[in-house]
């Protein structure tokens, strides 16, 4: 039996606001985190915390993004090109130029989705190494 008491003073259930549970969320999801003591240091249940992880992952709940934190926005691809792109030059003279921390890929040409797709997984590979 653990020495510890907890007394919950109110009446029925506790309201946790939208807010709050994408923080602690986005809290209990930092590197080393433990979402046993996240829950006791906001005063929920372990459970509680894993329910809202779980509406993040699916995409029901927004969850804060840190400061340090890098995100990538999708590929749109047109099938075709403004009138001016036309006028600039041709395809082959173009450049897609991707920097990430430090490693710089550089794609000529016209790529196809495919090719900036794999450039783009290669990139995430080497950040989570």
């Amino acid at each position: 039996m653990s020495p510890r008491i907890e007394v919950f003073a109110g009446a029925g259930r506790k309201r946790w606001p939208d807010d709050l549970k994408a923080q602690i969320a986005a809290e209990s999801l930092e590197p080393g985190a433990v979402v046993t003591d996240v829950a006791r240091r906001h005063g929920c249940r372990p459970q509680q915390v894993h329910d809202w992880r779980r509406l993040a992952r699916l995409g029901q709940m927004v969850l804060p993004a840190s400061a340090d934190t890098l995100s990538f926005v999708p590929v749109v691809s047109e099938s075709a090109l403004p009138a001016a792109a036309n006028l600039s030059g041709s395809p082959e003279a173009a450049v897609v130029t991707v920097e990430f921390q430090g490693a710089r890929v550089e794609v000529r040409g016209a790529p196809g989705l495919a090719v900036l797709s794999d450039v783009f997984i290669a990139l995430r590979r080497t950040r989570s190494c």
